[in-house]
């Protein structure tokens, strides 16, 4: 992979945590990309058990990126894709098997930035 390949994907890793962070209320940032597997997302979302790769490419192989989501992501996190091409609104990609589980997940992780609640 080129340079230029490798500043894209950097720029798109920092482009999907600030949009995840922003529209889930976590503190996001770029995974420990050397190391690879299950500790190693491309983006970490703080509280969110969901393991994000992100894709920003023109053409994206939607079976191979999924795949590799699944087999990198621990068995308690959630494996998507966010993907976005030029121009385009950025996708975020889950197995319709997992889809509650995302949403779960959200969920979960909303619940915790919340923190206790007053008892009202």
């Amino acid at each position: 992979m080129g340079r230029m390949s490798r500043q894209k994907g950097k720029r798109g890793e920092r482009e999907c945590a600030a949009e995840l962070a922003e529209l889930l209320g976590v503190s996001a940032r770029r995974g420990v990309q050397y190391q690879g597997g299950p500790e190693s997302p491309d983006v970490v979302l703080e509280g969110v058990p969901i393991h994000v790769e992100c894709k920003r490419t023109e053409r994206l192989d939607l079976y191979t990126a999924i795949k590799q989501a699944n087999e990198d992501a621990s068995s308690a996190a959630v494996p998507v894709v966010w993907h976005r091409r030029n121009n385009q609104p950025s996708v975020v990609i889950v197995e319709t098997s997992r889809l509650l589980d995302l949403c779960q997940a959200i969920v979960a992780g909303a619940a915790k930035m919340a923190g206790p609640s007053s008892g009202n």
